[in-house]
């Protein structure tokens, strides 16, 4: 009994002795966090209110995750609401998509769409897959020849990891769709999948750069040699940041990046703000002709549109040229996207949204009588099948997505993009991050959500009567106006007329 009571006494004399010392290293933790707070010169808060003063920075970074839990409505979060990304995550992993007991939508708030339902629906059995369009035909020496309306956005490697390449790469030739590399270069795990590529010329040409850092028409052939290389993209601006290039900051550029991109390792990847070889209409055409006659694919280029009286002078200079001199495709973004690191003036103020420029875009090509022999892909924040669905009606002829397909990866919109602490491994280089991105179940969910888009929208087209998407028209939907009613898409705007000048055979 004395033993078992000394040894009782020991042991809470050495719980006492150790809960001491922790008070006391708690203690001289505080004292250590104070001097630092008081005696720093950046942070107000932190200097006026030591130690606690500190919670507020914690608290605002982890506002970020816990409003998408806890203190916002489905439909309230940006840049994607909590019901947009549901859908993408359900249709990711092939589960049920329906929902009950009635739509979360209020269908009066300015900008919403509502499409027209047919009295006489197109039968199950009429329904008929997406047409086939041809992109480069009669310019291009091999055209492209694709159905898939849906399809990958770019996304560098390098802003991606190289599992989160991987996915996509076997997910896109899983569904049948094509992959845009985006700026930073052609990597073998894009080929690796086996899935249709664009790839993409960004300003500062990775990939297809000579030692001076201008455009090579050695390495531009070595790409198009490769034959999932189906067409080439000049990037001339971004939804994320229109007017600046890409930023690729240092602790992501290792050496299997910087060789693919032809630049040092280990420094900021930054391209300059615009292409130093074309600051014209005719650079751009005498770009776009030189690429296409060294490559022999077809060859377009990519912008968000800002100033817009230059696209009758592009018009007009492509009739003058000769209609072969026109880009095969524009790929026309929005201001509001971008899944890379931008100024925050430019993502949040430069540039028109898409519900702006692509009914102009299209409706100038239809004026000149380019449509048909220019094919419109359009990109941003085009995630669901209904915003899918309403570019098809104005006149998009492919849709293109990059944060879709990073939610079909898992992406939890963390905000971590710009970083190299991506939680869930797809925009970063740390190994222990990347372990949680397993790509061959990754790329089964790319695939799905690619499917699963192009059936929905399907059932949108068949619902308004048409036998397949590409038959859907601006009379098919309507949208709500500032007054919470809705109103036809073809009044808000009219479909174009062909100018006499301009009527061809395309």
């Amino acid at each position: 009994m004395e033993v078992v009571t000394s040894w009782a006494s020991r042991v809470l004399e050495i719980s006492a002795a150790l809960f001491v010392f922790l008070i006391g290293c708690g203690v001289l933790a505080l004292i250590y966090i104070y001097i630092r707070d008081i005696t720093q010169t950046k942070q107000a808060i932190r200097r006026n209110y030591p130690v606690v003063g500190r919670f507020r920075y914690w608290f605002e970074h982890m506002g970020e995750f816990f409003r998408q839990y806890f203190f916002a409505q489905d439909r309230d979060e940006l840049p994607f609401n909590r019901a947009q990304r549901s859908w993408v995550y359900r249709a990711a992993k092939n589960v049920d998509s329906t929902i009950a007991f009635g739509s979360t939508r209020a269908l009066n708030q300015p900008g919403d769409i509502i499409f027209l339902n047919c009295p006489f629906p197109t039968l199950s059995e009429d329904a008929v897959p997406a047409s086939a369009v041809t992109i480069g035909e009669g310019v291009a020496r091999t055209p492209f020849t694709t159905s898939s309306f849906f399809n990958i956005s770019g996304m560098s490697f390098g802003a991606l990891s190289v599992p989160a390449v991987l996915s996509l790469s076997k997910g896109a030739k899983k569904a049948g769709v094509w992959m845009n590399t985006g700026e930073g270069g052609l990597s073998p795990y894009h080929l690796e999948g086996g899935a249709d590529i664009v790839f993409q010329i960004g300003t500062a040409k990775y990939g297809v750069r000579d030692e001076n850092g201008n455009l090579s028409d050695e390495k531009l052939k070595q790409i198009a040699a490769h034959e999932q290389v189906r067409m080439f993209e000049i990037k001339m601006s971004q939804g994320a940041k229109p007017g600046k290039g890409g930023i690729l900051p240092s602790n992501k550029v290792n050496a299997e990046i910087a060789a693919i991109r032809g630049i040092p390792e280990g420094k900021d990847s930054i391209s300059p703000n615009g292409h130093t070889d074309i600051q014209s209409i005719d650079d751009l055409l005498d770009m776009i002709a030189r690429i296409r006659e060294v490559t022999g694919k077809p060859v377009g280029f990519k912008m968000v549109l800002g100033a817009y009286g230059w696209l009758d002078n592009l018009m007009e200079a492509i009739h003058a040229r000769g209609i072969e001199s026109a880009p095969d495709f524009i790929t026309l973004d929005s201001a509001d996207g971008g899944t890379g690191a931008a100024p925050q003036s430019l993502m949040d103020f430069m540039g028109l949204p898409i519900k702006r420029s692509l009914p102009m875009l299209v409706d100038v090509l239809e004026r000149y009588g380019l449509k048909q022999r220019v094919k419109v892909i359009v990109s941003g924040k085009l995630v669901n099948p209904a915003e899918v669905a309403w570019a098809m009606c104005i006149g998009a002829d492919f849709v293109v997505s990059a944060r879709g397909f990073m939610f079909s990866l898992g992406c939890i919109q963390a905000l971590q993009c710009n970083k190299n602490t991506c939680p869930t491994g797809i925009t970063t280089h740390d190994p222990k991050l990347q372990k949680g991105l397993v790509v061959t179940d990754k790329a089964e969910r790319v695939a799905h959500y690619a499917k699963s888009m192009m059936y929905e929208v399907g059932v949108i087209a068949h619902s308004c009567g048409v036998t397949e998407p590409r038959r859907l028209r601006r009379f098919h939907a309507q949208i709500i106006n500032d007054h919470g009613l809705p109103k036809a898409l073809d009044e808000i705007h009219p479909p174009a007329e062909v100018k006499p000048e301009y009527r061809t055979n395309y």
